[in-house]
Parts: structure tokens; sequence; C-alpha cells
């Protein structure tokens, strides 16, 4: 199953700044061959399900084997049994409504 995800990951206690953190996830995305682009308070995540899934789980281990004690993460999914859709076509749609 194809999914759309917009996640946060939270990762407590690691003081103040958690970009290097937010990096690694985004490293992990990468790796994990997902489409994906960051935003000012998360990332968008499209792949199958499995995929996506086992990169939120690697994210966790490995910011947790980082040192943070706690990791929060706050996920949308959306998926469809109706058409095919990916995050371009969400923007694609609105953008020629605005046109």
């Amino acid at each position: 199953m194809y999914v759309l995800m917009d996640i946060m990951v939270s990762p407590g206690g690691v003081g103040l700044s958690v970009s290097p953190y937010v990096a690694r996830c985004q490293q992990i995305f990468e790796d994990a061959g997902l489409t994906y682009t960051m935003h000012g308070f998360g990332t968008n995540v499209e792949g199958e399900w499995q995929h996506v899934m086992a990169a939120v789980q690697r994210c966790h281990e490995e910011l947790h084997a980082a040192g943070a004690v706690r990791i929060t993460s706050h996920m949308k999914l959306s998926t469809r049994n109706d058409r095919d859709q990916t995050m371009a076509d969400k923007v694609t749609s609105v953008q020629q409504k605005l046109s």
C-alpha cells in the first residue's frame, strides 16, 4: 500500500538544538530510497507502507542510540485505493486552482 506521511520527530533530552537529529532522519529517508521533503515543522515522506514505517522505526532506533532519551513522533498518514496520488500531485492540484 502506498502512503503519504507527514512526520515531526521530536527527540527529548538532547538540549535546545535538535537539528543534528532531524538531519539523521533525513539521511535515513534518503538511504531508504523514499521520496521526502523537509519543511519548517517536519517532513513529508511517501512510499510503500512497509518501507516508510521501517524508516520511522530506524529513526527512533538511531536517535536513541545517538543519545535521545525520549522521542515523540507526530504522524499524519494518507492512503487511497481509488487512484495513485503523490505529494507532488496534491500540490499541483492546488496550484492549478490558483492559476
